[in-house]
């Protein structure tokens, strides 16, 4: 399944940002927001010291979205979008070509992330592909996976525990050849 642009950025961003409150929390100061920010495209008016602490809330809310089941994610999906007054409107901007965005560019910036991540959901639920979706394969991590690989092959959160499994690989085969 292809999926739109905008689409896979606001998924990779809430799948990001879901997973930077697992050890070590890699959003605790404004230069990670600004970061987050910048690295993800988003428009708008910039994050300020008073969007921390709301967009590190909505983390949870977001692990249990990616999480949830296709029944379950819609109750979830539709409760973001209600609650926010999401009106989804075309727009172009930046070089980027038409594309959805469903509330103001002047909005809290945690609820213009909750707000794209939802519209992003719609399409996957409506193509059938939570399966996207997976716990990271880290015993001992919670993250999310948002895997848009062809054969989807992904199975780590991020690169932190991508690592950590190759270091345990490669400790299990010098431990074999002892």
């Amino acid at each position: 399944m292809v999926f739109a642009r905008d689409t896979i950025e606001a998924l990779e961003a809430a799948a990001f940002l879901a997973n930077s409150e697992l050890e070590p929390d890699t959003l605790t100061e404004m230069d990670q927001l600004d970061a987050f920010f910048d690295d993800f495209h988003y428009s708008g008016t910039r994050p300020t010291s008073k969007d921390l602490e709301p967009v590190r809330a909505i983390r949870e809310q977001l692990r249990t979205l990616f999480k949830a089941s296709r029944d379950g994610a819609v109750p979830l999906v539709n409760e973001i979008l209600a609650s926010r007054h999401a009106l989804p409107q075309l727009v172009r901007h930046d070089g980027v070509d038409w594309h959805i965005h469903a509330t103001t560019d002047d909005r809290p910036f945690d609820e213009r992330i909750l707000v794209e991540t939802a519209m992003g959901m719609i399409d996957v639920i409506r193509a059938d592909e939570m399966s996207r979706f997976s716990r990271c394969e880290m015993d001992d991590c919670d993250g999310v996976v948002f895997d848009m690989s062809r054969n989807r092959s992904r199975k780590y959160c991020t690169t932190t525990c991508t690592n950590r499994a190759a270091v345990q690989a490669y400790r299990a085969r010098q431990a074999d050849e002892d």
